[in-house]
């Protein structure tokens, strides 16, 4: 060993470097070659669930939906399997469980979208400004809830009165279908955009759904503008008031 190759072993050792690290030399400045990458597993949601698994859930859930509302055989069973069904999120933040309002052995029931906060804070539906409008279209053709059975797809408020999203209506359906089943009217009205294309499975939106019959289930029906969206465009009510006399006619026909 060369003296300066000595010196330079001493001083590895007065730093403390005095253990090899393995005895075959390398060459710690050459790179390394880069390794395969492992496969990626599936991009979690939003939950942190895998797309699978988070589908699996949801399809577990839905079905949950169909077998408690198919196993009703009253309306109080019903009632009681909703406030009991905990896979619709907005369960827990809605105050009450908006079931329904009238007499469900009346001819003429009516569905709309989902409680607002005063339908919420009431516990029964329709009973805001727009049930008010809603009330006063019964009343024009001689009707009013002792008349008419009243209910909504969402039976809980969708917090701050936004849109109910796809999912929620899809886990809500199933228990409003059981819920028209039950009540068994003669005629079924579907108060605005969000109702009617759900329940009659079209794409159309309301201004072309309006105005004529169609029929869910052999039930006839007839899909009107909401009373909130007749408070807001106003020039619209001649439309409806031409919806509720169709109605009319075809109760008393």
């Amino acid at each position: 060993m060369t003296q300066h190759a000595l010196s330079a072993l001493r001083w590895h050792v007065d730093a403390g470097a005095d253990e090899a690290v393995d005895e075959t030399p390398r060459n710690r400045f050459a790179v390394a070659p880069r390794a395969a990458a492992p496969p990626s597993p599936p991009a979690p949601t939003q939950t942190g669930r895998s797309p699978v698994v988070a589908t699996e859930t949801a399809e577990s859930v839905l079905q949950t939906a169909r077998e408690a509302a198919a196993a009703c055989d009253d309306l109080d069973a019903l009632r009681t399997a909703l406030a009991e069904f905990d896979g619709c999120a907005l369960r827990a933040t809605a105050k009450s469980l908006v079931f329904g309002d009238g007499n469900p052995a009346a001819p003429l029931m009516l569905v709309g979208e989902a409680p607002g906060a005063d339908e919420d804070r009431e516990g029964r539906p329709f009973v805001g400004v727009s049930g008010q409008l809603l009330d006063r279209m019964l009343a024009a053709i001689g009707q009013d809830r002792t008349g008419a059975y009243i209910t909504n797809i969402l039976p809980w408020r969708p917090p701050g009165n936004r849109k109910p999203t796809p999912a929620e209506i899809l886990l809500c359906q199933p228990f409003v279908e059981r819920h028209i089943e039950l009540v068994a009217p003669k005629l079924l009205v579907f108060v605005g955009g969000t109702a009617a294309s759900t329940l009659l499975d079209r794409t159309e939106g309301i201004t072309r759904l309006r105005g004529r019959w169609l029929a869910w289930r052999e039930i006839p029906v007839m899909a009107i503008y909401h009373p909130a969206y007749l408070l807001r465009q106003p020039a619209l009510k001649k439309h409806a008031w031409k919806d509720m006399r169709a109605i009319q006619q075809k109760l008393e026909s």
